[in-house]
């Protein structure tokens, strides 16, 4: 970032603008992982109370509801001048679309309706800017839209071969922003995000059973911070159209992970039961998670953004917990 001269002739920084489309736990641990640098966060908010919230948290509230379109069009005009947005916000929970994703592009690539973001938008086209210099988007998608793999080893490369009606919609909100040629967009594809608030604990104490150990899956993760960072990286680091895989170096299978969250909380270990059996006892959506098994390859991840994982194996975590009673009483 090149620096100029403020008025007293002293160099100083121009700030950074980054625009978060739902600023929820990860965007706020990206906020106050780089809280100290030169740069404003700006997220969408759909109310007042999700306003004061973000002000709380470093990140200046834009009005915005990506279920109403025409509620769109200031938050974008903003994004559309910034040089950075990242896009966290999930697709709906039903349907076979994300119109969420669909308002948002649509709504950038509205003319501003203001004379200043006209103005400001007018000068942009003058400058003509190379790709290299096309506004980053970085987009926090899912592993799901591997789908089931039995097993296999998967990596960025791989086909898109999503069964669960979520991750169909993760594939479409992908292809959508890949086709738009008003931006730089990196997809960034996350496992199952943990943390300390995130531990299935609520799980565990209800006694929801896992499969046995002969019918078990493959899952995949990654801490919260370490996401947050990756998406970081990713705005300066990672190269155009990419797509890469964000998660830790653990190949646990799901039982293993819940053991090892009991262990280190404490609580029993759920009950093991073969798959027919475990189907009648877990909800659709719980059975959903545990019908795809895949391991994912996060070669491409350390190579472009040369990151060093904080938690590179959930037992990163899990021996801090171990290692704290107090930890444990307040977790629990």
């Amino acid at each position: 970032m090149r620096p100029v001269l403020s008025k007293t002739g002293s160099i100083k920084k121009r700030r950074r603008n980054i625009v978060l489309v739902g600023a929820g736990d990860v965007a706020r641990r990206m906020v106050a992982q780089h809280a100290n640098l030169a740069q404003r966060w700006i997220g969408l908010s759909r109310s007042q109370e999700s306003s004061s919230a973000l002000r709380q948290c470093g990140i200046l509230p834009i009005p915005g509801d990506l279920d109403i379109r025409r509620s769109l069009q200031r938050a974008a005009n903003i994004a559309r001048a910034c040089q950075r947005v990242v896009y966290l916000a999930p697709p709906p929970n039903e349907g076979a679309d994300d119109p969420r994703i669909r308002r948002w592009i649509a709504a950038r690539s509205m003319r501003p309706t203001s004379a200043a973001t006209a103005r400001l938008a007018a000068k942009q086209r003058q400058r003509k800017r190379p790709a290299a210099n096309k506004p980053r988007c970085v987009y926090i998608s899912t592993t799901g839209v591997y789908g089931d793999r039995a097993g296999e080893r998967v990596n960025e490369t791989s086909a898109l071969i999503a069964t669960s009606a979520r991750s169909k919609r993760r594939v479409i909100a992908e292809r959508l922003l890949r086709a738009s040629k008003s931006q730089r967009v990196s997809i960034l594809r996350a496992p199952g995000i943990y943390s300390l608030e995130r531990l299935p604990i609520a799980r565990l104490r209800a006694g929801t059973p896992a499969l046995a150990e002969s019918d078990d899956v493959f899952t995949n993760h990654i801490h919260a911070d370490d996401l947050a960072h990756a998406a970081w990286l990713a705005l300066f680091r990672a190269k155009p159209r990419r797509v890469m895989n964000i998660v830790d170096d653990a190949e646990l299978k799901m039982g293993e992970y819940f053991d090892q969250v009991a262990e280190a909380t404490g609580l029993p270990k759920p009950p093991r039961l073969p798959r027919l059996l475990l189907q009648r006892e877990v909800s659709p959506m719980l059975y959903s998670f545990m019908s795809e098994s895949r391991r994912i390859d996060n070669a491409r991840m350390k190579r472009d953004l040369r990151i060093k994982l904080r938690y590179p194996t959930p037992s990163t975590l899990l021996g801090t917990v171990r290692a704290s009673d107090a930890l444990q009483r307040k977790l629990l």
